[in-house]
């Protein structure tokens, strides 16, 4: 019990930095860490009993990593582009993949499986898109850009493999 009541003291600290939220707490009486956590449980519900389940999925696909993308953008650090540059790439084969299969007539609770993975691949804390990468798409696809990916070693490369020179 002590250690719940300490996540939510430490959550509550951390939604302490947005105005909008401070403001809904004095205007309501209702914990801001209640209405995130209730509207975080509300979304989970509604995904995982697939009410509009792929609009919320695809919304926290495309929304958060936007918002954390553009923010990575506007930094000096290259880290952080790489992080979400990694994660587009991977989300980018998730959906041809799931396209391709028509995933969610094959796959029960499909969109909460879904919401997972991509929560898991988006968040910094836990570089899931890194893993991904590393283990998946680096593997297969890799050995095309050994000498880099610029146009002219592309180019060299596949007319190595085919036989015909430029």
């Amino acid at each position: 019990m002590d250690r719940a009541q300490y996540q939510l003291s430490e959550l509550d600290k951390k939604l302490s930095n947005y105005p909008a939220l401070q403001n809904f707490e004095q205007q309501t009486s209702v914990p801001k860490v209640y209405v995130v956590l209730g509207l975080g449980a509300l979304y989970f519900f509604l995904v995982f009993f697939n009410i509009a389940g792929e609009f919320l999925v695809n919304t926290a696909g495309f929304g958060l990593p936007a918002y954390w993308s553009l923010q990575a953008i506007f930094t000096m650090g290259k880290a952080d582009d790489t992080q979400w540059l990694t994660y587009w790439i991977v989300y980018s084969f998730l959906t041809v993949i799931e396209t391709m299969i028509n995933a969610v007539y094959w796959f029960p609770f499909y969109y909460t499986f879904k919401f997972v993975f991509i929560m898991y691949m988006a968040l910094p804390q836990t570089q899931g898109a890194q893993v991904v990468f590393r283990s998946v798409i680096q593997p297969v696809f890799g050995r095309f850009f050994e000498g880099g990916a610029s146009s002219e070693n592309l180019r060299a490369q596949a007319d190595k493999v085919t036989g015909k020179s430029s």
